[in-house]
């Protein structure tokens, strides 16, 4: 994370973070415009509403805050709320509460991996009042079937079927003049010898058979198979998202934004990606609205936390989405604790 290009928190004077601070905070509790009369009735600044005025034109110019209205009131801009969370924010520990609903329905989950992250993430959901999502680990699939029929010179069909049922279609390209009988060759070679393995011990099988004398297949079949086992690697292991949560989305009073945030939220496929920069991170990352491309236009916020397996490395990413007007000091350590509580789970 890091802090808006051309201001610091170190830049901002004394008094201008104290009326930043409690202008960012009063907004995240209630949601509407602050004006200088509010903040100098408040009594913590003593100033008058005259000097809270000129400040806060001055955080205006530097796009921390925005006047939403003609109101007098100020709210702080997404610029300005990245500027509190990376620089202002004081994030506690969750509260004995958090830790305990969440330990609770974690030893509550049966005994598949899936019901766990369920209910993980429903709890989630619920006390961060948010969405919650999850990615799971990324499964690799195993293979069950190859088929592989000529399209005509140069091409053929590749199906691959995985041992979860899946089925992959692609076409590949073949050495010219090859004869048909090493299409067959290949495809049973693989239904034979390579069939319940997963895609990474099924090209480690076919490289011990090649560097033996004991080897079934020639060189151009060798080459055939792991051509076909290479196209199915290009779509990588599929991880699963489980959402929870969305009816707390429909709370908000912005009908078209909760409308165009739940359309958000069917885009798994870039959701995915999204979360994969949080695992890439290895560490808790904070989105604010146009900071990700897939929540630019509801001014949502994400933030997420990757857990780890039993070897220590990220194999999946928990987190929560909602308005950018999240209690973030409280939603943070309680994001980093689920992915902690989860990562313990893995060992």
């Amino acid at each position: 994370m890091q802090e808006p290009q051309g201001i610091t928190v170190s830049q901002l004077t004394e008094r201008a973070r104290g009326i930043f601070r409690d202008i960012v905070d009063s907004y995240l509790e209630t949601g509407a415009p602050v004006g200088s009369r509010t903040l100098s009735r408040m009594g913590g600044l003593q100033l008058s509403a005259a000097s809270i005025r000129n400040v806060m034109q001055d955080l205006e110019e530097l796009g921390l805050l925005a006047a939403p209205h003609t109101s007098a009131g100020r709210v702080p801009t997404e610029q300005g709320l990245r500027l509190f969370v990376d620089g202002m924010m004081q994030a506690a520990q969750p509260s004995r509460e958090d830790v305990a609903a969440i330990e609770a329905e974690a030893m509550r989950a049966g005994a598949s991996l899936e019901d766990l992250l369920s209910r993980t993430t429903s709890v989630l959901s619920g006390l961060a009042q948010c969405a919650a999502v999850v990615a799971t680990p990324k499964t690799e699939p195993a293979l069950r079937q190859l088929n592989l029929v000529r399209l005509g010179p140069g091409r053929a069909l590749a199906v691959l079927v995985g041992a979860d049922g899946s089925i992959e279609n692609r076409v590949m390209a073949l050495p010219e003049g090859l004869p048909d009988h090493v299409l067959e060759q290949a495809q049973n070679y693989v239904n034979a010898r390579l069939s319940g393995l997963t895609l990474a011990d099924a090209a480690g099988r076919l490289r011990q058979q090649m560097a033996t004398d004991r080897a079934e297949l020639d060189r151009l079949t060798a080459d055939l198979v792991e051509q076909g086992l290479a196209i199915w690697s290009n779509d990588g292991a599929r991880p699963v998202l489980i959402v929870r949560g969305q009816a707390h989305i429909l709370d908000s009073a912005d009908l078209d934004r909760t409308r165009a945030l739940l359309e958000e939220l069917e885009q798994k496929e870039e959701l995915a990606r999204l979360l994969d920069r949080a695992r890439e991170a290895e560490a808790l990352r904070i989105f604010i609205g146009a900071e990700t491309q897939l929540f630019a236009l509801t001014g949502s916020s994400v933030i997420a936390a990757p857990y780890r397996g039993a070897d220590g490395r990220v194999i999946g990413v928990v987190g929560v989405i909602g308005p950018t007007r999240l209690n973030y000091a409280r939603v943070v350590p309680m994001v980093d604790f689920t992915a902690n509580r989860l990562s313990r789970l893995m060992a």
